[in-house]
């Protein structure tokens, strides 16, 4: 009896596991804290919890990714804000969820050594390395060229794809300065590579700086997997925010830092997680506003061609 009911047990297991839905999960870069709940919720069981299983796939910024969802080679994408503007130029997506709010991340590193940059207002002229063209790291050096009355074109911007070029190339003095995400530059604050200029998030405050992005092909054939995965992806967070110290555990070797530096990450950052994944409409309307200064779309869009968000918990 034992044994007939240990078979039927291994055998709900398989037939579970088989019936999981795969789906592959691009990260627009690999070592940004934003993105860590896609690991912890993987290694902690949340989205196999309503049987989903997330492959991570991470990319050199959110061009490279897009271009992926375009050839269909990923489900979904954890990616910026400033990306839903793809959708306007054809790409074959939808924004499902708002991850996170302001631009907390992010910040403009400068060479300890520089004493010609003190503030923002020493950046005109000066040369700063994003990601890609058409990023979020791109528009937030153009809107700090706009905010110090210069226009877009103050600063020149220099896309160089992931941080560890960009640190190479600021040692090599060949830009002056970088955008990255705080526990990089936090690292390079105690290492003497660098220190901390600015933080977006105190440049803008209405903002969605990352959301979830399904293709429309997902959206038409796995609507159950989208609603369950970002089930798993809420609980993930509220996990996140009730365990600071497994969260900095799993963290620290994901985005490849010490626990010290990790758990200052967490505390700078946790606020800007969506608890819901609803769209605020002033922060959409400053994306709208942004694609057209990014020289991106001809005219604002209006948010409703670029969010689909009948896969979130309570919808």
């Amino acid at each position: 009896m034992r044994t007939t009911l240990a078979l039927l047990a291994s055998l709900l297991l398989v037939t579970s596991a088989s019936a999981a839905d795969k789906l592959k999960v691009g990260k627009a870069v690999p070592e940004a804290f934003s993105f860590v709940p896609l690991d912890i919720g993987i290694k902690k069981g949340f989205f196999q919890k309503y049987g989903v299983e997330p492959e991570s796939i991470a990319f050199a910024g959110d061009a490279k990714m897009q271009q992926a969802m375009a050839s269909d080679s990923i489900d979904l994408a954890l990616g910026s804000g400033p990306a839903m503007a793809f959708i306007k130029k054809g790409s074959p997506i939808k924004a499902i969820a708002a991850m996170a709010g302001p631009p907390l991340l992010l910040t403009l590193v400068v060479r300890k050594d520089d004493t010609s940059i003190k503030t923002p207002a020493d950046l005109k002229g000066k040369r700063v390395s994003v990601s890609t063209a058409g990023s979020l790291t791109y528009w937030l050096v153009s809107e700090t060229s706009r905010q110090q009355g210069w226009g877009p074109n103050g600063i020149n911007i220099a896309p160089m794809g992931v941080a560890a070029p960009q640190i190479a190339a600021l040692k090599r003095k060949d830009i002056d300065g970088m955008v990255t995400d705080i526990s990089t530059a936090l690292d390079m604050e105690r290492s003497g590579d660098g220190r901390i200029l600015m933080r977006f998030g105190d440049l803008v405050k209405d903002f969605h700086i990352h959301v979830i992005f399904a293709t429309n092909k997902d959206i038409a054939a796995k609507p159950d997997a989208l609603r369950n995965f970002l089930k798993g992806w809420f609980d993930t967070i509220r996990f996140m925010r009730a365990n600071k110290t497994e969260t900095v555990d799993i963290a620290k070797d994901v985005i490849g830092k010490d626990t010290d530096i990790t758990a200052r990450t967490y505390d700078m950052l946790m606020p800007m997680f969506s608890d819901d994944g609803k769209f605020d409409p002033k922060a959409m309307a400053v994306l709208a506003k942004s694609y057209v200064e990014l020289n991106v779309l001809p005219a604002e869009p209006d948010p409703k061609d670029l969010i689909d968000d009948r896969f979130l918990p309570g919808k």
